[in-house]
């Protein structure tokens, strides 16, 4: 049962019967309780024990003392990570040789995790529970590196190297930004700037400011429980993490405990948080989203721990209010603010200066630095034999997994059972495989989560099925394809609705939206594969089963959209990125969609992104054919038999219609060819390294499909041709013997031969390619008003 807070009086009179709580209230070094703390603490310790969590007010009060003087040494570790090449246990100040020659950390935030990761410890140890964490301050991962070896909570490669001891800490700080690299070019220490895969319990890199704030609310599942430290400034960036209340059910969605780390500074200037009406405004922003705000003392672990007990009984208290009819959706989601300065503990707390580096000058080679380090490290300084005792406390889980190992850190949902998989050879909407696939595999897994990332329309997109089937999640309904429990997370904002599905790691997962507006998804999906790619770097690779983003309404049929609408940017970039992590897939027909789907949704730590037209195709593309295509990423579709056929290279649906009308051409004017159908094109790009070497096809998959016999090749891509010729240059040939075309930066209000037109892409201009290539005249394959139109003189209608 909740208690009230007690008075100043029953306080003292608490801590003259309490000697454990007295000692805890003289705090240490700069980590002092205020009334208001102390008066949680109290509360919390009678709740622990009246839980039976605890056995007796004493114990907690001794967790909490020794939570001090953990977060004392942290803080201690963290300033010489930034600093320091090696540590000195016995508090013996550091001479000018001890320091590194260029300094480097984000040191100023990353003192203000600690307090923050340190009470998420002591929460874990008070309650017997391993929670999650997620942390939107990926930078600030000196804190989290820090705790990790005090508590014993490391990967087994960060354990080996750096053990508790003088010599560890040592090791941990000058490896710190030391810029390690070992011969094939890699960082040669398990240790990164940001939260990486060597960091024990981390699941998201951080590095992109505003993604845990819009992750945080969709990654647990029932039964686990997660604590996201967010920053003030993603506040004022990244206003959709203002609508998680609309979306957390406690039917399918674990506990989630939202807290900012409000330090009042971006690098250079304050936050809007920090002007003075700013926290309280902010605090009613969040009341108008439903969320319930409490405020606390940042600069103290202890008010971390009793803010994030004190979240996790409200919620609860919701929840069963919620099951009694008292309330409904949305719940008020409790929101903890962690006021602080940035940089608190060190010099040069809550000054611009502390996001960096705090002291004035290098202490390697300025004497009045060193002696400020020398002096502010001093008063966090703990002993020895208390701070061996205070990490033993810690590191004594019984037989709780360690932080690194929580459910979060270890998802690995069991394989999707497929559906069956319905072929046709009816023309339709490529989309409709993808609509009838994921209802079926929804309905034949109702173990796994599902979320749909929707950030415009499904209908439009051809996914009807699905919106039928899994409905809007919304907290009032209005009509049968909205629901409470919808799975379809629905917002004009990509970075949410992606974020929604990564999040989702649990489950099964599927965004689709307009192909321009996926490149707003970019940062949040990039950051979620290298992630993955690190974790499998190391061995521990990711457990999440793979789903597709779908680039739908693209660029070839969007063209009454005018321009803006029209960007084959985003399958571009994630061709960038490393082909085993993410697959960019042209599928051009029913078939070719749904043979994919099997092998995109049964791969572990791998995203697919998916072009797909919407409009009606022909369906081309046999299931044997399919499933081959899915197999090699590229088949040989048709040929005319003769000596050095030239090859005729399409990528995407509407190319492929463009290639097979000059194909037709080319028959006519008796020149041999083959129409290859290239489907996934960086399996047959040039490795970038070992793992990616894994994913591309075979050498004779490429040689049968690409032979040197046949020199003369014409690629006609949906992408951009500049793009599509660099990662493509393996199967190309000699430059002189080979042409490119796609999409140019043309457009407007057109119809889809009007695009193809502007950007020279057009079965026409296939065709004036060739003759290029072989010599010939355009008269050979063209009339003389089609002829007149690729070359700019005539009406481009007479090539529809």
């Amino acid at each position: 049962m909740t208690q009230l807070f007690p008075s100043a009086h029953e306080l003292a009179e608490h801590a003259r019967s309490e000697p454990a709580y007295a000692d805890w209230q003289r705090g240490y070094g700069p980590l002092q309780h205020s009334p208001q703390t102390c008066a949680a603490v109290y509360r919390m310790a009678q709740q622990l024990v009246q839980a039976g969590v605890q056995p007796d007010l004493a114990c907690v009060y001794r967790h909490l003392r020794a939570l001090d003087r953990l977060t004392a040494a942290g803080l201690w570790l963290v300033v010489h990570m930034t600093y320091a090449q090696r540590v000195r246990l016995d508090g013996k100040a550091l001479a000018a040789a001890d320091f590194k020659q260029v300094p480097e950390g984000h040191t100023g935030g990353a003192l203000n995790m600690v307090p923050a990761y340190a009470g998420y410890l002591a929460l874990n140890s008070l309650t017997g529970e391993t929670r999650g964490w997620l942390m939107g301050q990926g930078h600030c991962v000196a804190a989290i590196e820090a705790l990790n070896l005090l508590v014993v909570n490391q990967h087994p490669e960060q354990a080996e190297r750096y053990p508790c001891s003088e010599a560890g800490m040592s090791q941990l700080v000058a490896d710190f930004y030391s810029y390690g690299q070992n011969a094939e070019g890699q960082v040669d220490v398990p240790l990164g700037s940001h939260v990486n895969a060597h960091t024990a319990g981390g699941i998201a890199e951080g590095g992109y400011l505003g993604f845990a704030e819009l992750q945080y609310a969709h990654l647990p599942l029932p039964g686990e429980k997660l604590v996201a430290f967010l920053s003030d400034g993603a506040a004022e960036e990244q206003r959709g993490s203002d609508w998680m209340p609309r979306w957390w059910r406690a039917e399918d969605c674990g506990v989630a405990l939202p807290l900012m780390i409000a330090n009042g500074r971006r690098i250079e200037q304050r936050t809007e948080l920090a002007t003075p009406a700013g926290l309280e405004n902010f605090r009613e922003h969040l009341r108008h989203c439903g969320f319930d705000p409490m405020s606390f003392d940042g600069r103290d672990p202890a008010a971390f721990v009793c803010a994030l007990w004190e979240m996790e009984q409200r919620l609860s208290h919701r929840v069963q209010e919620l099951r009694d009819g008292v309330l409904s959706y949305p719940l008020p989601v409790p929101y903890g603010i962690a006021e602080t300065l940035k940089g608190f503990g060190f010099y040069g707390a809550g000054s611009n200066a502390a996001h960096n580096l705090p002291l004035p000058a290098n202490p390697h080679t300025d004497a009045a630095a060193r002696e400020l380090f020398n002096q502010h490290a001093a008063q966090l300084w703990v002993a020895a034999d208390e701070l061996a005792d205070a990490c033993a406390l810690f590191a004594a889980r019984g037989s709780r997994p360690l932080e690194r190992d929580n459910p979060l850190a270890q998802c690995r949902p069991s394989l999707a059972q497929l559906p069956t998989l319905q072929y046709h050879d009816t023309a339709c909407s490529p989309m409709s495989a993808l609509d009838r696939f994921f209802v079926d595999l929804v309905q034949a897994n109702p173990q796994l989560r599902p979320r749909v990332g929707n950030p415009d329309e499904l209908a439009s997109n051809r996914l009807g099925g699905v919106l039928k089937a899994l409905k809007h999640r919304v907290t009032a309904p209005e009509s049968e394809l909205e629901a409470l429990d919808g799975a379809i997370i629905t917002a004009l904002n990509e970075e949410a609705v992606v974020s929604a599905c990564l999040a989702n790691q649990g489950g099964l997962n599927l965004v689709a939206s307009y192909e321009a507006f996926c490149v707003k998804m970019l940062g949040a999906v990039r950051q979620r594969i290298i992630f993955a790619r690190q974790q499998k770097e190391v061995g521990r690779p990711a457990g999440w089963l793979g789903w597709p983003l779908v680039a739908t309404s693209h660029t070839w049929e969007n063209g009454k959209n005018q321009q803006s609408h029209q960007d084959t940017t985003f399958c571009e970039a994630l061709l960038g990125e490393m082909s085993d992590m993410v697959r960019v897939l042209f599928p051009a027909d029913h078939n070719t969609v749904l043979a994919l789907l099997p092998g995109i949704y049964q791969a572990r730590g791998q995203l697919a992104c998916m072009v797909i037209a919407k409009r009606e195709r022909p369906a081309v593309f046999s299931r044997e054919q399919a499933e081959q295509l899915a197999q090699d990423g590229a088949i040989v579709l048709a040929e005319q038999q003769g000596e050095q056929p030239l090859l005729l290279i399409a990528s995407g649906s509407y190319q492929l219609a463009e290639m097979q009308r000059a194909a037709a051409r080319l028959s006519a004017a008796g020149c041999a060819w083959r129409l290859i159908y290239l489907q996934e094109p960086g399996r047959f790009r040039a490795p970038r390294d070992r793992w990616e070497q894994a994913a591309l096809a075979p050498r004779e998959v490429s040689e049968r499909l690409f032979p040197a016999s046949c020199p003369y090749r014409v690629l006609l891509t949906h992408m951009r041709p500049e793009v599509a010729r660099g990662h493509l240059w393996p199967i190309l040939g000699d430059g002189p013997r080979n042409a490119v075309l796609g999409y140019r930066n043309r457009g407007g209000t057109l119809d889809e031969a009007g695009m193809l037109f502007a950007n020279s892409a057009s079965w026409a201009h296939v065709l004036q390619a060739v003759g290029g290539l072989l010599n010939r005249p355009l008269g050979d394959f063209l009339a003389a008003d089609e002829a007149a139109a690729v070359q700019g003189r005539g009406d481009p209608r007479c090539l529809r």
